[in-house]
């Protein structure tokens, strides 16, 4: 049982498998045999080739199995694991301030929001 991290050698023997999970961005570089490739809830599967490079499209697992002894690069995950944590840190800190924004008007918005008829149409 082989185990991903980002920048791994993985090295699997004719009809071996393993599942990586949630590695969208990772390359993947066929660097001796040849791999069969799917992804969760992606109909197409991919043959990679010696010398085949291959970017993760999709969260989820990803399969691999390979049809002969081969050996797989996986690397680049943590420059998509870097920028996902940047944009969440992004995510949080602009929430943050439109919560701060906010809070004064929201015991009005409490108040007058039982005012409101229950089915608003903006337009007829």
């Amino acid at each position: 049982m082989a185990t991903f991290a980002a920048g791994t050698i993985i090295d699997l023997h004719a009809r071996e498998a393993i599942t990586l999970h949630d590695v969208r961005g990772t390359t993947l570089r066929v660097t001796r045999g040849t791999v069969w490739l799917t992804q969760e809830n992606d109909p197409a599967d991919v043959i990679l080739r010696v010398g085949d490079n291959w970017v993760v499209e999709r969260q989820g697992a990803t399969v691999l199995e390979a049809q002969d002894d081969t050996v797989v690069c996986a690397v680049g995950r943590h420059v998509e694991a870097t920028r996902e944590a940047a944009n969440a840190a992004r995510y949080d800190d602009w929430r943050a301030r439109l919560d701060h924004l906010l809070a004064p008007y929201a015991p009005w918005l409490v108040r007058h929001a039982a005012n409101l008829p229950r089915r608003f149409v903006p337009y007829y």
